[in-house]
């Protein structure tokens, strides 16, 4: 019995530490400064329309929208609890980026949840099942554009100009639950400011999300 206790204490401590450890280098992450130049941008990545694809290829001639998103955030998904999540947003946000000239791209960079749920044929079945097959969903491998970015959540979005220069970074709106409860549209105002050539302000708001799914090493 005493040697059960010990090794159950054992165990209950290292999933602390990790824990901690997790938490830490989530935290240690450098997002990126507003101004700076998309890092990455000629990386080539598998996308769910079959060819690969990198920020360079899905950018357009006013910029480049990029969304760090999964399969599994209820934040990004919604949950039972009436959460509709941001995913039901994409389309619309999509349409709005054609109309002005940018390109948008999803990211899924939760490589430790390949195996659940994350994977690409995950991915490909969520665009299909989910209305956005023809948007631009790709897998982050090794979450090396994630890092990179010093992207946190999902939902995490980043607004580049037509230089690829940063504009915009942080949260589509202010409300998960209920889109038609929005007050303050961050993410939209900032791209009509980018398209008409005034400054975005807000150019930083806090994402809210789920983690981004890192291995850790």
């Amino acid at each position: 019995m005493m040697k059960r206790k010990t090794l159950f204490a054992g165990a209950l401590a290292l999933l602390v530490v990790l824990a901690a450890f997790t938490a830490q280098s989530q935290t240690a992450i450098e997002t990126l400064a507003i101004g700076a130049a998309a890092p990455k941008a000629d990386v080539k990545m598998q996308s769910t329309k079959g060819a690969e694809l990198s920020l360079n290829d899905a950018r357009q001639q006013n910029g480049l929208l990029v969304v760090f998103s999964c399969n599994t955030c209820p934040f990004v998904v919604g949950d039972a609890e009436g959460t509709t999540g941001w995913e039901g947003r994409y389309m619309e946000l999509n349409r709005m980026a054609a109309g002005k000239n940018m390109g948008m791209v999803l990211v899924n960079s939760n490589e430790a949840k390949r195996e659940k749920g994350d994977n690409l044929e995950d991915m490909r079945m969520r665009a299909t099942e989910h209305g956005f097959s023809q948007m631009n969903y790709v897998l982050d491998k090794n979450s090396d554009l994630a890092n990179a970015f010093g992207a946190r959540t999902t939902p995490h979005v980043f607004l580049f100009d037509k230089d690829m220069k940063l504009v915009y970074r942080g949260a589509i709106d202010d409300n998960v639950d209920n889109p038609n409860a929005v007050k303050a549209t961050y993410l939209k105002d900032a791209m009509g400011n980018l398209a008409s050539g005034k400054p975005v302000n807000p150019n930083d708001t806090k994402p809210v999300g789920c983690s981004i799914k890192r291995v850790v090493q």
